[in-house]
Parts: C-alpha cells; sequence; structure tokens
C-alpha cells in the first residue's frame, strides 16, 4: 500500500489517508456576516466525497475585524458555529476528519475579494480600521492601528474562545494561522514588527503572542484532539523572519502541545521574490521535521500523485495538503490511488461511485 494512503494518528485523531486539503479562502460569505454558506457545504463536501483525509476550512476570523474581507468566514460567534457543525457533520459522513483554520488578518483585512481588486474596503462600505504589530501597512493598505497589550489580551482570548465553539462544532483539529503575513506572522516577523516592548526585538519576544496563542488554545481544546500551526518557513526577503527561527520555534511550539506544523512561506512582503517550481516548499518541510522533529505537512506545487508519494518516501514531511489541485481536481485521491495501484476496495471511493453502483 502506497504510504499517501496509511492512516496517521495524532492524538486521539486517526485520519485514512496522509492526502490533505489545504485550507483556500473562497470570499463567499453573502450576508458579510462570517456565516458560512451552502457553497462552502459543496467546496469542502465534494474534497471529503473525493476522498481526502482530512479537510481544512479557509482561515476562520476569530474576530470580525480578523476577516481578511467581509466576505469571509468566522469563528467568533454561536450562529457561525452552528452553521459549521452542519458541515462538519457531512464531512464525517463522507469519512473525512475535519479541521478548522482559525485566523486573524492584521494589516491585512478589509480588503476586497481578490476579483473586485483587492482594495481596502471604507467603514462607510461595511470595511473597518485594520490592527497589527506595528502602524505598518502593507504595500499600498490603510496604515493599521499598532494593538496595545488589551488589544493583544483580546486577540489572544479570541483564539480561545474560537477553539471552543470549534469543539462545540464536531471539528477534529484546530489550525493556528501563522503564515502569509496576516497577524501571527506580522508579529514573529521583524519586517513587520517594530515594536519596543515585550512583543517586539528579540526572537523571544517576537514568537510570545503565538506561543500565548497556542497556550490558550490547548488549555481549552480537548486533550485528545490534536493542534497544529501553520508557518512561512520564509519570508523571502533579506532581514525578516528565517527558516531557522522557524525550525526554533516549531521545536518550542511541540513542547507545548503542537502535533503537526504546516510549513509553506511567504506573503508578509511584497519585495518578496520567491523561487517557485514543483513542490517548491517541501525542503521548508523537511528542514522542520528534521531539526524540530515535529510531524510535519507539506504545501506548494504538489500536483501529481507520484510526485506526493515521493515527499513521504522521502522523508521530507508526514502528510500532504493541496490546494490549487483539489480546486482543478475534488477526486484527486481517486486518482491517486488508480495510478499508484491501491487496490479498489482499499481506495476512498464512496460507495455510491463504487462497482455496481453506476446502473441507472
Amino acid at each position: 500500500m502506497p504510504s499517501l494512503f496509511d492512516h496517521i494518528t495524532l492524538r486521539g485523531l486517526t485520519v485514512r489517508n496522509r492526502i490533505w486539503l489545504a485550507p483556500m479562502c473562497q470570499y463567499a460569505v453573502d450576508a458579510c456576516d462570517g456565516v458560512p454558506t451552502d457553497w462552502h457545504l459543496v467546496h469542502l463536501g465534494a474534497r471529503a466525497t473525493g476522498g481526502f483525509g482530512l479537510v481544512f476550512t479557509e482561515a476562520s476570523a476569530v474576530l470580525a475585524e480578523g476577516r481578511i474581507s467581509p466576505q469571509d468566514v468566522g469563528i467568533w460567534n454561536d450562529a457561525q458555529a452552528e452553521a459549521w457543525a452542519r458541515i462538519v457533520g457531512f464531512l464525517h459522513d463522507r469519512g473525512a476528519a475535519a479541521g478548522v483554520q482559525l485566523a486573524h488578518a492584521g494589516r491585512k483585512a478589509s480588503i476586497e475579494a481578490p476579483w473586485h481588486g483587492g482594495a481596502p474596503v471604507p467603514p462607510a462600505d461595511g470595511g473597518w480600521t485594520a490592527v497589527a504589530p506595528s502602524a505598518a501597512a502593507f504595500d499600498d493598505l490603510v496604515v493599521p492601528h499598532a494593538l496595545d497589550a488589551a488589544g493583544i489580551r483580546e486577540v489572544v482570548d479570541g483564539f480561545a474562545a474560537a477553539a471552543v465553539r470549534a469543539d462545540a462544532a464536531g471539528f477534529d483539529t484546530v489550525e493556528v494561522h501563522g503564515a502569509h503575513g496576516y497577524l501571527v506572522h506580522q508579529f514573529l516577523s521583524p519586517l513587520s514588527n517594530l515594536r519596543d516592548d515585550s512583543y517586539g526585538g528579540s526572537f523571544e519576544n517576537r514568537t510570545r503572542l503565538l506561543r500565548e496563542i497556542v497556550d490558550a488554545v490547548r488549555a481549552v481544546w480537548p486533550e485528545h484532539k490534536p493542534v497544529s500551526v501553520r508557518l512561512s518557513a520564509t519570508d523571502w526577503v533579506e532581514g525578516g523572519w528565517t527558516l531557522e527561527e522557524t525550525c526554533e520555534v516549531s521545536r518550542l511550539l511541540a513542547g507545548q502541545g503542537v502535533d503537526l506544523v504546516d510549513v509553506s512561506s511567504g506573503g508578509l512582503d511584497p519585495r518578496q521574490q520567491i523561487e517557485v517550481g514543483p513542490g517548491y516548499q517541501v525542503p521548508f518541510a523537511r528542514a522542520v521535521r528534521e531539526k524540530a522533529g515535529v510531524t510535519t505537512a507539506a504545501v506548494g506545487l504538489i500536483t501529481d500523485p507520484a510526485q506526493a508519494q515521493r515527499v513521504l518516501d522521502d522523508g521530507a514531511a508526514d502528510v500532504v495538503l493541496l490546494a490549487r489541485a483539489a480546486l482543478r481536481e475534488p477526486g484527486w485521491p481517486w486518482r491517486a490511488a488508480h495510478e499508484l495501484g491501491v487496490p479498489a476496495d482499499e481506495a476512498p471511493y464512496p460507495p455510491n461511485y463504487a462497482r455496481g453502483a453506476w446502473r441507472g
């Protein structure tokens, strides 16, 4: 059996295979209230039906001002959690585990959906004032408000409260979003964190918010359920957050109860120069896995089943996360099973699609 289709167990959660759906923003909330819709049910449900082992939601804001756009989903209130529960139930019925990515966009908040240009949304049109570690804007966005001590505490409490709602909604795991230039990443990187207090300057100070969030989430999240963190391994800009720092903070997080590190890169600074190619971020996952001794997930232009299998065979990661490939092909795991020679009765086909079910 190819190891892509091996079970993996994290704490009390056993996932049916190692092909997972990466979080991908959909900008599909109708009423700008953060409540997931039928779009999310179909989008996520199709990938669960398609055989993905674990299905992550898109970045789900822990506070209203933590949304990227007014069309983003959230998990800062009970109405949102109730809507997520319906979707989680469907994912479970299809045999997939369900994960929610807990997020705060920081200075990259209150902007239009990408296909509308991504410009700032003014308060008069439903926007809000973005917050950040420092009053330094991303690219040509509005200068954010620098968080004070009370604001930082509200963020930490927001992540913890969201985790409580995620558990009530039935999610199997939560992922703290610390990547792609959003709020936690903004605190990690010296390019965006210009503070001179206990949350800025040194590595210990710049990682403090992330470590406090993880402690707060782990304190309220059930012991038998795993917690993951997504990190950008490098800013791809001189003087920014580095792979060495990613490895070190991953080691610390493992000691705080983090069970998996999802290793991506970039997103913090428009000056980034990224060397893109098939599997271009896989070496970062390998470095974290080897140097921090943690379970890792690899991402980044993983598109071919044989390529994904090599990631595991080479010891670069324990899990692969697919994004664009999964958008193009919701049943990608079915093709992987066929191409890698998995017997039909061991492949993740739903019974509705199995042999003998095609009569009409």
